[in-house]
């Protein structure tokens, strides 16, 4: 393993400080350890989301903060439900997020004959045994949180008999679920995790590393601290559920006698609109209520990098709500605003019609276009300028334009002057209607004497509009995607139904027919974009042979930035 010092600079703009922060700080001022290390434990189960990129962002930037070093490390102790796909995912998420694990990329099931030996060694001191009571009997022998447990009939084996079954167990002689390794501790504890607990049980099912090398598999109560101790882990962070698991953690390994990382708990992140279950998005994968693990609409890691949402953005929103010791719920908002703060500052920006009306200007030359300057990012004068294309016929947004405007409707109508962004004032004389009385087609007129979008005699317009020329027009998909669910708690659902039922059936808009500006045929899938007036996009993988489509990010208006003070 590879023990080189971190060099990189702390976390720029790093949050105040917290009690995990200050409980490392103290622990290398008092000489407990010498120096900080931390991991990261995904099973391999599902996909990560953005719960997990907070606590990401708690152990590496512990890490990054002190000089240390960080693991990932997988905690592959549950064949049954863990898959290669899974750690390939898991994987790219880490490394899109930022997080350095150098070559230390590691697995729990490699350290499987070691932990088989300690638990040979428990055995050999009396504190383990083999049980040949079932999971639904250990479960009723466990008693409550008012009354003790029962003591298995097992648990008074001799030693020799307890490492004769194990030793068999490993073997493979009998069926799963038959016999378990339990450590021999206190059925009368107040903490029901202590009431001997199971350290191993008996599965027949392949590895995805091991294959059939072992039929064994060490429980994660029994595994975690082991794991911790032989990768010189200094801080265990965990999440608030594993408190009352701490003990467990302490006393396997004093039992053992072998390096003590320390544990510390904080709080998970839970955010309004969505789901933070892995089991929650098997569910709505199988029952096809989302496209896969990578839906735009979800939290999970691999659908918010689909949807456009940077690992920059991720970060500060982590930084911001801070390390806690209790569970709250915040506000999806809040994400939202640093997703719009980040992309403000870098996506360039475009023109793109998502319902469009055709303009004809009528004043403008037949068969005649021009190109006219546009500014690519106003936040970022480095980004420069492109050409755009601009001809006499264009389209602009049907809602940017009312036949009978109200008092506050500023935007196209009869009569009325606009301007249109980086082009020219045009006003419309005529709206030509079909037999139902639909429009199809705006006449205007333009003030060639406007070009750039300023008139020299100084007038003033109340609106300016984004175009696209129709000519030079090509074709997109716009996908508007918006809340997964319709309440704040998803869980909140009628009697008799989950949180399916609060699914929201407007979370996905298909446009199949927008039209942008040329220059977008040039954007690559996973980039970032501003279609002016309207909303960030990011350009979807489905991109391909000519199909451009694009995914809403983000509107581009915000509530919760307008009421809270950064």
């Amino acid at each position: 393993m590879n023990n080189t010092e971190n060099t990189k600079t702390p976390i720029e703009g790093a949050a105040a400080t917290n009690f995990i922060r200050e409980a490392v700080a103290e622990d290398l001022k008092s000489g407990r350890f010498k120096s900080v290390h931390t991991r990261f434990p995904p099973e391999p189960n599902a996909y990560l989301h953005i719960g997990h990129a907070k606590a990401i962002w708690i152990d590496y930037g512990i890490a990054l903060e002190f000089g240390g070093l960080f693991n990932l490390r997988f905690d592959d102790t549950n064949p049954a439900r863990e898959e290669q796909e899974f750690v390939d995912a898991i994987i790219q998420d880490v490394k899109w997020l930022g997080a350095d694990f150098g070559d230390r990329l590691l697995f729990a099931s490699d350290y499987f004959e070691q932990m088989y030996q300690w638990a040979e060694e428990l055995i050999k001191k009396g504190q383990a045994y083999v049980c040949d009571l079932a999971a639904e009997e250990v479960s009723k022998t466990r008693g409550t949180l008012t009354e003790p447990g029962k003591n298995s009939p097992n648990r008074e084996r001799s030693v020799d008999e307890n490492l004769d079954l194990f030793r068999r167990m490993r073997a493979g002689e009998f069926p799963d679920g038959s016999k378990t390794l339990r450590a021999k501790m206190d059925m009368t504890h107040a903490n029901l995790n202590l009431r001997d607990p199971v350290m191993y049980r008996i599965l027949h099912t392949p590895h995805h590393r091991q294959g059939d090398k072992w039929c064994l598999y060490p429980m994660y109560d029994w595994a975690h601290g082991l794991e911790d101790s032989i990768e010189g882990i200094t801080h265990s962070l965990c999440s608030l559920e594993y408190e009352d698991h701490r003990p467990l953690y302490d006393w396997f390994l004093d039992q053992l006698g072998i390096y003590h990382p320390r544990q510390i708990e904080f709080a998970r992140l839970n955010l309004t609109y969505t789901v933070m279950s892995k089991r929650k998005f098997i569910d709505l994968v199988k029952a096809k209520k989302v496209t896969g693990y990578d839906d735009p609409r979800l939290s999970t890691l691999a659908g918010m990098r689909r949807r456009g949402f940077s690992p920059l953005a991720i970060k500060n929103f982590c930084e911001r709500i801070g390390v806690a010791k209790r569970d709250s719920l915040v506000d999806y908002a809040l994400l939202e605003h640093y997703v719009r703060e980040d992309l403000n500052k870098r996506a360039p920006r475009y023109m793109g019609i998502l319902n469009p009306v055709k303009v004809v200007l009528t004043n403008y030359p037949e068969g005649q276009s021009e190109e006219l300057e546009a500014v690519n990012n106003p936040e970022d004068p480095s980004a420069g300028t492109r050409k755009v294309p601009f001809s006499r016929e264009l389209y602009l947004e049907r809602e940017d334009f009312m036949e009978e405007p109200h008092k506050k409707f500023y935007r196209l109508s009869p009569g009325r002057e606009v301007r249109l962004r980086w082009a020219y004032f045009i006003t419309c004389q005529e709206a030509i209607k079909d037999a139902s009385g639909n429009i199809t087609e705006l006449r205007c007129t333009y003030d060639p004497a406007t070009k750039g979008g300023d008139a020299p005699d100084g007038r003033k317009v109340k609106a300016t509009l984004h175009w696209v020329s129709a000519r030079h027009a090509i074709k997109a998909e716009a996908r508007l995607y918006d809340k997964l669910f319709t309440k704040e708690n998803p869980d909140d659902a009628p009697e008799g139904q989950d949180f399916t039922a609060n699914l929201n059936p407007d979370s996905l808009k298909v446009i199949p027919d927008c039209k942008c500006e040329p220059a977008l045929a040039k954007v690559k899938p996973g980039e970032a974009i501003q279609l002016e007036r309207l909303a960030y996009f990011c350009v979807d993988p489905d991109s391909k042979n000519g199909k451009l489509v694009l995914n809403r990010t983000v509107p581009l208006k915000e509530s919760w930035g307008k009421t809270v003070k950064e």
